[in-house]
């Protein structure tokens, strides 16, 4: 098992992903607002910060985070789901994915870890 996160940059899309997500069988997750670097750095006035603005895609002012617990084929689902809802997120601005292992963890089990 372990911890997906997933940052949403175009918040629009959540719900849309979610139903996905839920119609492909992910029961459970976390959402949480979320605020990247750049955007929180782009209020600033600096001089570093002004020189950097034009790099910057200030479009965005709050990302979703999600994460939620996974086995491997929920995570591929996830990818899949991701890329059908969101597209390839190679592209600027869409969001990143990550995993950690769980060493352990205590509360409720996903339904799948019951049945093993």
């Amino acid at each position: 098992m372990k911890v997906l996160f997933f940052v949403l940059n175009n918040v629009n899309k959540l719900e849309d992903l979610l139903i996905q997500l839920s119609n492909r069988g992910l029961r459970g997750a976390t959402i949480i607002n979320s605020t990247g670097m750049a955007q929180s750095l782009y209020g600033t006035n600096s001089l570093m910060m002004d020189s950097l603005k034009v790099l910057l895609n200030p479009g965005s002012e709050e990302n979703r985070t999600i994460f939620t617990i996974v086995d491997d084929e929920q995570e591929k689902m996830f990818y899949e789901v991701v890329n059908e809802v969101i597209g390839p997120l190679s592209k600027p601005n869409t969001g990143i994915i990550f995993t950690l292992p769980i060493d352990s963890f205590n509360g409720l089990v996903p339904k799948k870890s019951q049945d093993k």
